[in-house]
């Protein structure tokens, strides 16, 4: 007998060999028609898998990520198998699960793929998933696998195959199909009721521009079809969201060839956008002690080399910029917080004079590669609102809970309300790829658990998603779309003070060494502003907006009526413009709404004899004539309602 623990925490004792499903099974039949996947001691299984030891079994449905994971996985072997069946000559990669969906890298030879090919690929994806066919899983030595892709002049598979080790290689089969793979499928095709093949696109083999480019198939799928209809339906509106098409439209940002790809160029509305994000984040720190600083766009590579950033990411950063003098060489700073350490080193400090919270609105630069960079989330330079925290043991729980309070202002004063913490910790089995102790490593760990509890975070923890100098509490924002994002980090460090040999003198008139917590609510301002122009639909917060409202005149005799509401405005800091234009009122209403503009003050004859203004909401609900002082009422009350004071 074996005892299986369940995720309440119930313990129940069956034969070994009992299966996932026949589990889920003894729980309820209702259940188990439900249940998809399984994952047993933290490794994901199939429903079909034996269990010879005791150990803690999940059982997952659609509605669980992992369900879906598996579910989509699954999806990509018949896409694999529906592609194989069209294009015979096709060559398989490699073919995971994403987020949202999965796709598949193939090498199509001589054959070329366009979309018009979706239909017959979808259309054959469903007549394999009719079959309800078993996913079966099987083990086979690395000398066979080798030999059934050789045969197949599959060079990318046997590549796969000769970095693994004999004994941990598996092929899944399901019809007449076999696929290289590790595991975690449903338990036959024909759960899967609705296919999609949603874009192609270049993908370098392994990632690398030198090896070939494949054709990546991207595609989703549901146990129904009202789901996919649905999920259609939300990738519409997204495309009406994407943040390039609205920021062109809304004349906030652009790029240039001549200035050089993933470098954006902030046009003047967008520029003062930016500006009243800083100011509304500058006058919170303000309250909460930071002191702003100004670094260099460079630094000497002695400065990366000592941080370890050269270490970690010179190869794939901006190389180094050498000078006329000999061996001297800088680099385009890809991070703040080097900068900040020698900030701190200017002068010494005693434990009476910490913390210090040094803040900076600080570009930071970045190679990203020509294919991954995308609008404003994928960039080479960046702004990041940086801030770095030095203090002393006792004073860490305190500011790193100040730190949350100011990411969790910003976040409600910008309308984003659903998310979740992450507390991304060391993967345990790659020691290499971080600095520092296995002691502070562990401590600034506790450090962050222990905070996200205290603060009540509904939190979770991600093995190997910390940063390589020390782990960090990741805050992933659901949009209105229902996208999550990852927006504001917060980072516990013991590393850096080290390499940097940075000190503070304690009570026991001995030096120290503080503890650096890095931050950045926003983390880059350029991606911020792409989540935030999608999650809004470009409707911000009319704190934030470019223009609050527009004053249109149904006729130029009502001009000088429009400069005075202006001026009005104006006086009360209400962001207002006149469209002057010789157009139709319906053409400037429109174009006004395009604009999104939230609030028209319409004019004529009836409201310059009365000293009133006819206001029209974007959206077009009609609040009728009001005074100025009324409207300034109006505005200042909708602003105060979003835009709270922040409470250190």
């Amino acid at each position: 007998m074996i005892q299986i623990t369940l995720p309440d925490g119930s313990i129940r004792e069956f034969e070994s060999g009992i299966t996932p499903m026949e589990v889920a099974k003894n729980i309820s039949e209702g259940f188990a028609r439900n249940v998809i996947s399984a994952q047993f001691n933290t490794e994901t299984i199939e429903t079909t898998t034996p269990l010879t030891t005791n150990g803690d079994l999940v059982l997952y449905t659609w509605k669980d990520d992992n369900g879906k994971q598996a579910f989509w996985h699954s999806t990509s072997h018949i896409m694999a198998q529906a592609v194989k069946d069209l294009y015979p000559n096709a060559i398989l990669t490699i073919g995971p699960s994403i987020e949202r969906g999965f796709y598949y890298d193939i090498d199509f030879g001589e054959d070329t793929l366009t979309d018009k090919d979706f239909p017959k690929i979808e259309a054959r994806m469903l007549e394999i998933a009719r079959g309800k066919h078993d996913y079966k899983m099987r083990s086979t030595t690395k000398a066979e696998a080798l030999d059934y892709y050789k045969a197949l002049n599959n060079t990318y598979k046997v590549e796969l195959i000769e970095n693994l080790e004999d004994g941990t290689i598996t092929f899944c089969d399901h019809d007449t199909f076999t696929d290289l793979c590790r595991g975690g499928h449903i338990p036959n095709t024909g759960i899967v009721k609705a296919v999609k093949i949603l874009s192609l696109a270049g993908a370098y083999w392994r990632g690398n521009e030198n090896n070939k480019q494949l054709t990546r198939l991207y595609g989703i799928s549901f146990p129904k079809q009202k789901e996919l209809k649905e999920y259609l339906e939300l990738l519409e509106e997204a495309k009406k969201r994407d943040h390039r098409k609205l920021g062109k439209e809304l004349e906030l940002f652009t790029f240039s060839k001549k200035v050089g790809q993933g470098l954006p160029l902030w046009l003047p509305k967008g520029a003062a956008l930016r500006e009243r994000l800083e100011n509304f984040l500058k006058k919170a720190q303000k309250k909460a002690g930071y002191e702003m600083v100004m670094t260099p766009h460079i630094g000497q590579k002695e400065l990366y080399v000592t941080s370890g950033h050269y270490e970690k990411y010179g190869a794939d950063s901006f190389q180094p910029i050498t000078t006329p003098k000999d061996d001297e060489e800088f680099l385009l700073k890809p991070m703040n917080c080097p900068h900040h350490c020698e900030v701190y080193n200017t002068k010494p400090f005693s434990y009476k004079e910490l913390p210090k919270r040094y803040a900076e609105f600080g570009t930071v630069y970045r190679y990203e590669q020509s294919g991954e960079l995308h609008g404003l989330t994928r960039v080479r330079g960046f702004t990041q609102d940086d801030a770095h925290i030095f203090c002393t043991p006792d004073q860490l729980d305190q500011e790193f809970k100040n730190v949350i309070d100011l990411v969790l202002y910003v976040f409600g004063s910008l309308g984003f309300e659903n998310f979740t913490a992450q507390v991304s910790v060391r993967d345990m089995e790659n020691p290499d790829k971080y600095i520092g102790s296995t002691e502070n490593w562990e401590k600034a760990e506790n450090a962050i658990i222990s905070a996200a509890k205290d603060k009540g975070l509904n939190y979770v923890i991600e093995e190997g998603e910390a940063a390589f100098y020390g782990p960090k509490l990741d805050f992933m924002v659901k949009d209105a779309l229902g996208r999550t994002w990852q927006l504001g980090t917060i980072q516990v460090d013991y590393n850096l003070p080290e390499r940097f040999d940075l000190t503070y003198k304690g009570s026991d008139n001995e030096l120290h060494r503080p503890i650096m917590i890095h931050r950045a609510p926003f983390g880059s301002m350029e991606r911020f502003i792409a989540i935030l122009l999608e999650h809004t639909g470009g409707n911000f917060p009319l704190w934030l907006m470019p223009e609050q409202a527009i004053i249109l005149s149904i006729s130029e005799k009502y001009e000088k009526y429009a400069e005075k509401v202006l001026n009005s405005l104006e006086n009360n800091e209400i962001r207002a413009l006149v469209d002057y234009r010789n157009e139709t009122m319906g053409k400037k209403i429109r174009d006004a709404e395009v604009n999104k503009i939230p609030y028209m003050l319409i004019i004529g004859e009836q409201e310059a004899d009365n000293g009133t203004i006819s206001v029209r909401k974007h959206g077009g609900e009609d609040l009728g004539s009001i005074t100025i002082e009324e409207f300034s009422e109006l505005i200042s009350k909708e602003i105060k309602s979003t835009l709270k004071e922040f409470i250190v």
